[in-house]
């Protein structure tokens, strides 16, 4: 990583992620969106604001650590998971990891202003891993983590108290935004209530 007044150049190595990968397309780096600025052979780059290195994990970066990386969705595709959009919407860290049968149970602490956002059953994102929260408590959430995901991704690296960026479901955020756009345009009154979208299947 070379450090700049405006932020930062990241160099990532990787082989699979750059297939078919062109300048210009999007890489999530641990679940943050980045541009690919540059290509070489077995490595890309890409630029870092000072927003990104002090919102998210990034920043903390050094040579040699092991990131998660995924290529943007393509039209068409089929999607095995929730839309996660890159944009992290803050830092939590790991608090503890549990074997559970042939897989693990992580649980990790979260901001307060995220807790609203975050529902049992409902999607997470953490480190770019989209997951579904298994145990919510007031300030922790808990996710089980599959053979699979536990070999290819960076959560078996993590120690007690290592940050990770979070990102909530986006709908969440959305459906936020239109109680309090109807509130605003009714009033205190609004059309649009929990028990409305409830039946409405959000």
């Amino acid at each position: 990583m070379d450090r700049r007044s405006e932020g930062a150049y990241i160099v990532i190595e990787a082989e699979k992620v750059l297939e078919g990968t062109r300048i210009g397309d999007s890489i999530s780096i641990n679940g943050v969106d980045l541009t690919v600025v540059e290509m070489a052979t077995g490595s890309f780059g890409a630029d870092a604001s000072l927003e990104t290195l002090k919102r998210t994990t990034l920043g903390s970066l050094r040579p040699g650590s092991r990131v998660n990386l995924e290529r943007a969705l393509a039209v068409g595709e089929r999607l095995g998971s929730h839309m996660v959009q890159g944009h992290v919407d803050g830092t939590g860290d790991l608090v503890s990891v549990n074997p559970e049968g042939n897989a693990y149970r992580v649980r990790i602490r979260f901001p307060g202003e995220l807790g609203r956002y975050i529902a049992m059953k409902g999607s997470i994102c953490v480190d770019g891993i989209s997951l579904t929260v298994a145990g919510l408590g007031r300030d922790w959430f808990d996710v089980a983590i599959i053979p699979h995901t536990w070999r290819e991704t960076t959560l078996r690296d993590l120690k007690s108290g290592d940050p990770v960026n979070l990102e909530v479901d986006v709908l969440a955020k959305y459906v936020e935004r239109l109680m309090e756009r109807g509130k605003s345009n009714a009033g205190d009154e609004s059309s649009l209530t929990l028990e409305s979208l409830v039946e409405r299947g959000y």
